[in-house]
């Protein structure tokens, strides 16, 4: 509870005034798919110990060293997804129909004619690794509370225990800018700054610590709706390079080049009545409000990882494959945009951007998670193959750092008031967000990754039959579970989100069913495959207003999202 008595602002407090990263875009950026060739995902990606397809060396670059001649093959597919939300009983859907290309490149094969070492194996594969692209919408039909009450009780926390900001914090019009001050003062939310500016917030008592209400109170009503589009995707161009003993250990290892795109457009509106909005001279007027507010945050970058791995095939009937993956290591610049527009029944009809409409923009490095896989398979009478990986990843290892050419010091752009200011204004040291000595801008973001982040596990199971020589049918099954730690899937740690973006979610499990078919000539073969993935979502509008909170009151709008996918995938091949 603490905690939640400190919850100072949207940014997740830091003296940078202008960071927007968050243990939630950690959670995001590492999001991954079920992606390859149409033989790979019908057999639900089961291939750590079987090798010989262009995606197995995503999982396990071993098999890269079954391989005992060239191919080249290249996979594209229609991904048709369906998102439902359940926001208090109404219920709403949206479509989104993408084509990929999911994957494409070739294995070529040096032959050494030696029984030790029978051959050399190189491969260069392109792997879509994952998409971003969602779309949702919902619609709140009787909220219990409003943006600008949790606004309201984040302004009341202002810059030392027991003071709120005050208007001249907040005023951009002032002498220095509110947006990026350079008093060497510590700085006020950016949603703060925007909801003054919109009167989603009123000042009211002693002008030099104020308190400040929202436009929800007695006798308020109305309705909100959310929207949110993410886009983008993740890119890996890899380049792998085995072989084998004596055609019973085969090894292989990785080098990936990862492109990294990632966006989200968002929007929350209110609908109200009887909202409490400050007119002219101060006072506060009780009329019908409408506004909204959208936001856009664009990540983008490069990075790469390592991969190493083994398959180990005792017998004719069995192989044993491991293998591990280094964290990727990005660097990436990220920019974010924010404009809230509002109509009042007084007529009071205007826009406000924040950072008086500038893109706020910044370099970071960011370090993914840890993989290991473990994976057997078995094959029967020379026609029917059993598989399952096991793998395992620690999401609380994840951590944003700053740019190395940087040498440690702040990320330009991002406000620094000195360390001395930060260890005068808050000389406390109680393991709340006051108190410390900020020498970290990413301290309290990665001690929140801690915080929210667990170990995910994924099996994937997948079976192969050989109809005829030429003929197989497949399936296939994967299950991930949630890095998210239980507690906080159920609201039970404060979340800090960033900018003036309020509004965040937590996936829940993925599971994929999966199927198809295939035919394998002298040299050509094609592969069919069709890929059901469903995963819901908890969408939070907002968090929990900090007054609130101390009551242990959540009038938060929370929404339940179901996506639904269907992809179907051809791939094509010519072995030589």
């Amino acid at each position: 509870m603490k905690k939640q008595i400190f919850i100072l602002c949207l940014l997740g407090f830091s003296p940078l005034l202008s960071q927007a990263q968050t243990a939630i875009e950690a959670i995001n950026f590492t999001q991954s798919d079920l992606k390859g060739t149409a033989r790979f995902m019908s057999m639900g990606g089961a291939f750590g110990a079987l090798g010989g397809d262009l995606s197995s060396i995503s999982v396990n670059p071993a098999g890269i060293g079954v391989y005992r001649s060239n191919e080249i093959g290249v996979s594209v597919g229609l991904d048709l997804q369906q998102a439902k939300s359940n926001s208090a009983g109404f219920m709403q859907t949206t479509n989104l129909t993408k084509f990929q290309l999911n994957n494409a490149g070739g294995v070529f094969t040096l032959k050494l004619n030696n029984n030790v070492v029978p051959n050399l194996n190189f491969a260069f594969t392109y792997n879509k690794t994952a998409s971003f692209n969602r779309h949702v919408r919902g619609t709140f039909p009787q909220l219990r509370n409003s943006l600008s009450n949790y606004i309201a009780g984040v302004t009341n926390n202002g810059p030392y225990p027991g003071e709120s900001w005050t208007e001249n914090d907040l005023n951009s019009t002032n002498s220095f800018n509110a947006w990026n001050p350079n008093d060497g003062n510590p700085a006020a939310p950016w949603m703060s700054i925007l909801g003054y500016e919109g009167l989603l917030i009123t000042p009211t008592g002693d002008s030099e610590n104020p308190t400040w209400i929202g436009q929800w109170g007695n006798g308020t009503s109305g309705n909100g709706q959310f929207e949110f589009r993410e886009y983008g995707g993740i890119d890996s161009y890899n380049i792998a390079f085995g072989g084998n003993f004596g055609n019973v250990v085969y090894w292989g290892m990785d080098f990936d080049i990862i492109n990294f795109n990632y966006g989200i457009s968002s929007l929350w509106a209110e609908n109200l009545k009887n909202a409490y909005v400050e007119a002219d001279g101060g006072a506060i007027d009780r009329i019908d409000a409408r506004w909204n507010l959208k936001n856009v945050y664009e990540a983008s970058g490069s990075g790469f990882n390592y991969k190493l791995g083994v398959i180990v095939k005792p017998i004719q009937e069995l192989r044993l494959g491991f293998s591990f993956q280094t964290p990727t290591w990005y660097s990436l610049t990220e920019s974010y945009t924010g404009q809230l527009n509002f109509k009042y029944a007084s007529e009071k009809d205007d826009s406000r951007s924040y950072n008086k409409g500038y893109p706020a923009t910044s370099d970071m490095n960011f370090r993914t998670p840890w993989r290991l896989t473990a994976s057997a398979a078995g094959v029967i009478g020379g026609r029917f193959i059993i598989s399952a990986d096991y793998e395992w990843a620690n999401f609380q290892s994840m951590r944003f750092s700053e740019p190395t050419y940087n040498n440690g010091y702040y990320t330009p752009g991002y406000y620094d008031p000195g360390y001395n200011d930060w260890g005068n204004y808050y000389p406390y040291s109680d393991n709340t967000r006051f108190g410390q000595y900020i020498s970290d801008p990413y301290q309290e973001t990665n001690n929140d990754i801690h915080n929210y982040c667990q170990s995910s596990n994924t099996f994937r199971l997948g079976a192969e039959f050989r109809i005829t020589p030429q003929f197989s049918v497949r399936a296939g099954y994967s299950y991930t579970s949630s890095p998210i730690k239980e507690k906080v899937r159920k609201g039970e740690e404060t979340i800090y989100t960033s900018d003036t973006r309020p509004s965040f979610k937590f996936n829940n499990a993925t599971n994929y069913i999966t199927a198809g078919a295939g035919y394998k000539g002298k040299h050509l073969y094609a592969d069919l495959a069709y890929v059901y993935k469903h995963q819901s979502s908890d969408y939070f509008a907002y968090p929990t207003d900090p007054t609130n909170a101390l009551m242990g009151i959540d009038t938060t709008p929370k929404s339940s999202i179901s996506f639904n996918n269907s992809q179907i995938l051809l791939t094509l091949g010519v072995k030589f």
